[in-house]
C-alpha cells in the first residue's frame, strides 16, 4: 500500500481517483484539510474499500510514526503543501511552516522508517516530493525552457519554500540514504480545482455576470498540464523513476493569461450564451508583486527515459474542464462561502481597473 499526503487538495485527489481506477492497491489519504482540501472531491471513493482517510498534519510525527508502524507503506507521495501565490504574499508563515517544517517532519519519521526495514522492503520502498516549476524563476520570453538541471531562482514566499522542500529532500537522499524521486510540474488545471486558481477563477466569475481580473498586461506564460496526465506522470515515475533523480513535468502548452481567459471565453460563448460576449467581462487589474513573466518546461527527460507524455491538447483539456465546471456548479456554491469571498475581496480590493 501507499501514503498519500495532501490528498483532499487538487492534484492529490485527482491522483488518489486515478490510483484507485487503475491500481489494485490501497492508498491512505493523510490530509489537513486547510482551505484548499476538500473531502468532496474524493466523495465517490469514501467507502472503497481500498482508501482510507486519515485527518492529520504532515507534520504531526505522531500520527506519522503510528500510520508507518501499522501500515507499513512501500511508497509515500507527498503532495502536501500550501501552494497559492497570492497567499504566500499575503501571509507567507504558513508556507513556511508546511513546506519547510512539516516536510522536515515528515522526512524525519520517513527515515526512521525506512532504516529499520529488512532488505527487500528497502530495495522496493519510494518516497516521492512533488514540486513545481516555479522553483526554477521567471523565464524572458526566448530563453529555453526548465530543465532538470535550470538553477534555483524562487521569487515568491510560495516559491522559496518549495525550493527549500525540495533541497531537503534532495539531502536526505545524499546524507541519510532515503530513495526519494522528485518531479516539478508545470500549472495544472481540470476538475476539483479550487475556485481563486485562474482557470476555474474566470470560469465562477463569469457564470456570475462578474468582472474578470487579468493581473498586468496578461502577457504572462504558462505552460499548462491537464492534471489526469500529470497523475499518470507521478505514477510512472513512481514505477520507472531512477531513485535521486528529478523529472519535469510539463503539458507542451504555453498560454499567455489573456490568450487563456479568451479561450475560457470563446468556450462559455458556445456552451452557455450570455446577453454579451464573456470576453467583456475581462477587466486588467494591478500587477501581483514580483509575478514571474514566463515559465516553461522541457519534459524530455520524463518523455525519452520514461516513456510518458502527455495525452490530452490544451484544446480537448479546457473542454473537459469547463464542461466539468458547467457539470458541477453545487461543487463549486460549496466553496464560495464567506471566507473565500473575504479571501477574494483582501486580494483585490486593492487592485483596481489599470
Amino acid at each position: 500500500m501507499i501514503i498519500v499526503t495532501g490528498g483532499a487538495g487538487f492534484i492529490g485527489s485527482n491522483f488518489i481517483l486515478s490510483w484507485l481506477k487503475e491500481k489494485n492497491e490501497p492508498v491512505i489519504n493523510l490530509d489537513k484539510l486547510t482551505y484548499a482540501g476538500n473531502p468532496d472531491n474524493l466523495s465517490s471513493v469514501k467507502d472503497h474499500p481500498h482508501y482510507t482517510f486519515v485527518h492529520a498534519d504532515m507534520g504531526d510525527r505522531q500520527v506519522i510514526r503510528q500510520l508507518l508502524s501499522q501500515h507499513q507503506p512501500r511508497a509515500i507521495i507527498n503532495f502536501a503543501a500550501e501552494s497559492h501565490v497570492d497567499r504566500s504574499i499575503h501571509g507567507p508563515g504558513d508556507f513556511i511552516q508546511t513546506n519547510i517544517v512539516a516536510t522536515f517532519h515528515l522526512l524525519e519519521e520517513t527515515r526512521a522508517y525506512f532504516d529499520q526495514l529488512p532488505l527487500e522492503q528497502k530495495a522496493q520502498f519510494r518516497f516521492l516530493h512533488v514540486s513545481t516549476d516555479e522553483v526554477f524563476g521567471s523565464l524572458d520570453p526566448h530563453d529555453p525552457p526548465f530543465s532538470e538541471t535550470t538553477a534555483y531562482q524562487p521569487n515568491s514566499p510560495y516559491s522559496a519554500s518549495k525550493a527549500a522542500s525540495d533541497h531537503l529532500v534532495r539531502a536526505w537522499h545524499h546524507t541519510y540514504g532515503l530513495p526519494i524521486l522528485t518531479t516539478n510540474c508545470s500549472n495544472n488545471y481540470g476538475p476539483y480545482q479550487f475556485p481563486e486558481k485562474l482557470i476555474p477563477l474566470m470560469i465562477s466569475h463569469a457564470l456570475k455576470g462578474k468582472a474578470l481580473p487579468v493581473y498586468g498586461d496578461g502577457q504572462n506564460i504558462r505552460d499548462w498540464l491537464y492534471v489526469e496526465d500529470h497523475c499518470e506522470a507521478i505514477m510512472t515515475v513512481l514505477d520507472k523513476g531512477k531513485i535521486g533523480e528529478t523529472y519535469n513535468v510539463g503539458g507542451l502548452n504555453e498560454k499567455t493569461n489573456l490568450e487563456l481567459v479568451e479561450m475560457i471565453c470563446r468556450q462559455l460563448d458556445h456552451l452557455k450564451p450570455a446577453s454579451l460576449p464573456y470576453s467583456s467581462l475581462i477587466t486588467f487589474v494591478k500587477d501581483r508583486p514580483g509575478h514571474d513573466r514566463r515559465y516553461a518546461i522541457n519534459a524530455n527527460k520524463i518523455m525519452t527515459e520514461l516513456g510518458w507524455r502527455p495525452k490530452e491538447s490544451f484544446e480537448s483539456g479546457i473542454k473537459k474542464t469547463i464542461d466539468w465546471y458547467l457539470n458541477n456548479e453545487n461543487w463549486v456554491n460549496n466553496i464560495l462561502n464567506g471566507h473565500y469571498r473575504q479571501w477574494i475581496e483582501t486580494n483585490y480590493q486593492d487592485r483596481v481597473s489599470v
